[in-house]
């Protein structure tokens, strides 16, 4: 068995154009201070991350390598959440979804996608370059909206969208093979993968990629109510990222799963800071050692109510407290009888 690493921030909710979080060396030094060990780093603001340099120069990322090396800190993973999102935009979004792209693609979403997929591939690069086993993205979606089946869905219209959404993604998973990087796909509403049956479609129409993969988060099955343990017995194999996100679901007589249109701090489901919700984090953590996650603890702070100042600060001992440093040896060693094979077969009567 193994232990997982960490713990580590995702940064994306942090970075902004105020101190400590508007430089690298300055977020990073506030992070080690609070405990943590890793930073995944997304890859869209280049005051932080450069990952078209990334791709390219291998003393560019020795130096950003070694400017967290100093606060004691790795990069976990590269994240292409936001670009992984315009690999796959159904037109209905595609005003909502200009804002992640640069601003001399919006309105052209041809044009919008053929750089989301260009940013992949550099991220596979990137990631080899900097040594990284995993990368952190998203599916895109076009089928979101049809996800409720009414009006009845046309015959074949699931399998037309999953087959498109494969033909997309397949280059984009050999260049990560290629590269030695499992390419994971965080399981979240409003992507086409956003549970374990569509997950599996998906796998299924990749051919079963060796690359294909999954960002565990189960904060997002909470909210679907779905058995995130479960999954994780039956995806094991396939679970190669975790973020570290609690969330609480408390229906009502006037709203469910669906949230009735209603903000976050009013929705029956919400996500919450470290400890503040219902996921089983000691169910989760067993599991995760027990099939040999040899992964990053990461935490993504979401929450509709705490600081996530405070929030970082708590999350960072939550994770502490909740990494099972695996054994190496067997409870009940003390009691071995010491047999051998010859004993043995006595014991057998044979």
């Amino acid at each position: 068995m193994k232990t997982i690493q960490g713990p580590a921030l995702f940064l994306a909710q942090y970075i902004s154009d105020e101190a400590p979080f508007n430089s690298l060396d300055s977020i990073a030094e506030w992070a080690a201070s609070l405990g943590f060990k890793g930073v995944q780093m997304p890859t869209g603001d280049d005051r932080f991350f450069d990952l078209e340099r990334a791709a390219t120069d291998l003393d560019y990322c020795h130096d950003v390598q070694a400017r967290l090396a100093k606060h004691g800190l790795v990069i976990t993973e590269l994240s292409t959440h936001l670009q992984g999102q315009l690999v796959a935009v159904h037109p209905v979004y595609d005003e909502l979804f200009d804002g992640f792209a640069p601003e001399h693609l919006r309105g052209k979403p041809a044009e919008r996608q053929a750089w989301a997929v260009e940013q992949l591939l550099l991220a596979a690069k990137a990631s080899k370059n900097l040594g990284l086993k995993a990368h952190a993205t998203f599916s895109g979606a076009l089928l979101w909206p049809f996800l409720y089946p009414w009006p009845q869905r046309p015959a074949g219209l699931v399998e037309t969208g999953f087959a498109e959404l494969a033909q997309r993604w397949k280059p984009i998973l050999d260049a990560f093979d290629e590269a030695g990087v499992d390419l994971c796909y965080e399981i979240h509403p409003g992507e086409d993968l956003h549970d374990g049956a569509t997950f599996e479609r998906f796998l299924a129409a990749v051919d079963h990629h060796p690359r294909c993969c999954i960002l565990f988060d189960p904060s997002h099955f909470v909210l679907q109510q779905l058995d995130y343990l479960a999954f994780l017995d039956h995806f094991k194999d396939r679970v190669k990222m975790f973020h570290v996100k609690d969330a609480e679901f408390n229906p009502t007589a006037l709203q469910g799963v669906y949230g009735g249109y209603e903000g976050w701090v009013e929705r029956a489901g919400r996500f919450r800071s470290l400890g503040d919700g219902q996921v089983d984090f000691k169910g989760i953590f067993s599991r995760l050692a027990q099939y040999d996650f040899a992964g990053w603890a990461v935490i993504e702070w979401e929450c509709a109510l705490k600081h996530p100042e405070q929030g970082a600060a708590e999350g960072a001992r939550f994770v502490t407290d909740h990494i099972i440093q695996v054994t190496d040896k067997a409870f009940d060693d003390f009691a071995a009888a010491g047999t051998d094979e010859a004993t043995n077969r006595k014991l057998l009567g044979l």
